[in-house]
């Protein structure tokens, strides 16, 4: 088993969500990595943003620095393992994202939910339907827990 700290982007102005498709996995997926050894999954994500998207890692204001969603994944591709990801919501402003790390992806897409929803889960992360769903009622109910 491995802990990931995965991240999504949300551009509240546009109401878009940022996905990456990862070249190992062959899906769309948001952005994030392993959490090292001794590493608080917090550190990871700053880390991770600053490695993969250039930009500092601003969590958003509705969920502060705490996970906003849990999954257990059996992954893809070589080397298949357990993935226990903590999910992270961050703000940013998609004009703000102008390079990607294009060894771990091969293209970057900004998603609405509804276009996130209308993706075939064939091609996205097995949980991410879950996860904009999740997200959708909390923004209706004001609240990131809901």
């Amino acid at each position: 088993m491995h802990l990931v700290s995965y991240f999504v982007v949300l551009d509240d102005t546009s109401d878009r969500l940022l996905l990456v498709a990862h070249r190992k996995a062959g899906l769309w997926l948001p952005t994030g990595g392993h959490v090292e050894p001794d590493e608080d999954p917090w550190a990871t994500v700053v880390r991770e943003c600053q490695e993969e998207l250039g930009i500092e890692a601003i969590a958003s204001p509705s969920t502060g620095g705490s996970p906003f969603f849990l999954t257990v994944t059996d992954t893809r591709g070589p080397g298949v393992h357990t993935d226990v990801s903590l999910w992270y919501l961050l703000a940013a402003d998609a004009d703000t994202i102008t390079s990607y790390d294009e060894g771990e992806f091969s293209a970057i897409r900004w998603l609405t939910p509804d276009q996130v929803l209308a993706e075939s889960d064939d091609v996205l992360d097995p949980h991410m339907h879950r996860f904009t769903r999740k997200l959708q009622r909390a923004r209706v109910a004001g609240s990131p827990r809901a």
